[in-house]
């Protein structure tokens, strides 16, 4: 008996599918799809070939940020002017042929198909890809199907309750896909938006950075409202508590105010850059690799990162060796023994060290920035020399230029004849009778 009904309800639902096929409006549908296909298919072509930028752009050609987000955006005109135009044939087919089934079959397809496109070519976090995919796919295809009311009362009906506060599965469900979509939304405009902007020439470095994190401060506290107003907080109260919080809060986080405080200072009043070659109170050093609205990162020659808290940049001195001027004068001292010929020495060192290739020389130089070389002291040994030359930045790590000249001057004067004098000491007897 069951076999028998089983395959009375087969029948009829083959005359069911039968009858809907040899209808005429079925077809007329299947004909609006087609064209809507191709409409969608001419206007996106027309559009792209008539506004180069959301052409498809280049694949190994170096484009601005906003030109390659113009470009990804132009392969979505067919697929979202599809579902323009399809939502306004269901309401066509409704009312022309009285059913809209196959019409609307094709847009819950299509919208489907082009959030699936996003998820996979736009969201790079896996996390969140795994909940636009495996929550935010099931729900949409429910609510296009015109279910998800149902199933929305049933989870809210599910209701974990800890003193006043009342949990429900829906709004765990809501907070964690929104919330997915905010923060995946809040990362890309702010990764986008920073790269517009440190890409504006007409802008200079520090300009640029303060804009940058403004805005990302910007970004952050929109998302963290906008995360609020899905979790159902009420701003209102909670701006009464955030005022008496921020009173708390504000003399433990002092230190944090500051740096931040002094971050924007430092930006603005451009006394420290990147690739700057800084010099601390306590005598640490380092290149100035990252600023920060909290700290700025000194890397030294051993590759090591120091974080610097900006505060320390606005309240105590420090050195800024390469800020305004590259150019830097060192000099290298060295000893001669008394019966040298000086003045011909010192021509001989000053053509040596004029010779290395990071010592700034030559006519095009300036006279008080070529090497000169001079007495220091008359010393116990040998007369005291040093030999002063200009270079472009710091001499160490990969310009150990010192050391080379050190070099260059012991065979120079080797080379020529010239001694480094020994430590010595002349001891003379005054009076003989007396060791008699």
């Amino acid at each position: 008996m069951d076999l028998q009904n089983y395959k009375q309800a087969l029948i009829e639902l083959f005359d069911q599918i039968l009858s809907v096929t040899l209808q005429p409006e079925t077809y007329a549908q299947l004909a609006l799809v087609l064209v809507v296909f191709g409409l969608g298919f001419f206007i996106a072509t027309y559009i792209k070939k008539f506004v180069p930028l959301f052409a498809d752009a280049p694949a190994n050609a170096p484009l601005k940020p906003l030109r390659k987000l113009t470009g990804k955006l132009g392969n979505f005109i067919f697929p979202l002017l599809t579902i323009l135009l399809l939502s306004i044939a269901v309401e066509v087919s409704a009312r022309l042929l009285g059913q809209f089934w196959l019409v609307r079959t094709a847009l819950i397809v299509a919208m489907m198909l082009v959030l699936r496109a996003i998820i996979r070519d736009y969201v790079k976090n896996d996390f969140i890809a795994f909940v636009f995919r495996w929550v935010g796919q099931p729900l949409l295809f429910l609510h296009l199907l015109n279910v998800l009311e149902p199933i929305i009362a049933i989870l809210e009906a599910m209701k974990l309750s800890v003193g006043n506060i009342q949990i429900s599965a829906y709004g765990v469900i809501r907070v964690a896909l929104f919330g997915s979509l905010l923060f995946w939304l809040g990362r890309v405009s702010n990764s986008t938006g920073q790269e517009i902007i440190r890409r504006q020439e007409k802008l200079d470095f520090r300009t640029k950075e303060v804009a940058a994190k403004l805005f990302e401060v910007a970004i952050f506290v929109l998302i963290f409202l906008l995360l609020l107003q899905v979790m159902g907080i009420n701003l209102t109260a909670l701006a009464v508590f955030g005022g008496a919080l921020g009173v708390g809060l504000g003399f433990g986080l002092q230190a944090i105010a500051s740096n931040f405080i002094s971050g924007i200072i430092i930006l603005l009043d451009r006394s420290i850059s990147l690739d700057d070659y800084i010099e601390l109170e306590d005598g640490r050093t380092g290149f100035v690799r990252e600023l920060t609205l909290r700290s700025t990162t000194l890397e030294t020659y051993d590759g090591k990162d120091i974080m610097v808290p900006n505060e320390k940049f606005v309240t105590e001195s420090f050195t800024n060796w390469t800020h305004k001027n590259k150019k830097q004068r060192y000099r290298v001292d060295f000893s001669v023994a008394y019966d040298s010929d000086i003045r011909k020495l010192v021509e001989i060192i000053k053509e040596t060290v004029a010779s290395h290739e990071q010592v700034l020389s030559g006519e095009s130089i300036p006279f008080e920035e070529r090497p000169d070389c001079e007495i220091d002291s008359f010393g116990d040994s040998g007369v005291n020399m040093f030999v002063e030359f200009w270079m472009m930045g710091i001499d160490d790590g990969k310009n150990r230029v010192g050391g080379d000249l050190l070099l260059m001057i012991f065979e120079a004067m080797r080379d020529n004849g010239f001694q480094i004098p020994f430590p010595q000491r002349e001891v003379r007897v005054l009076n003989e009778s007396m060791g008699k």
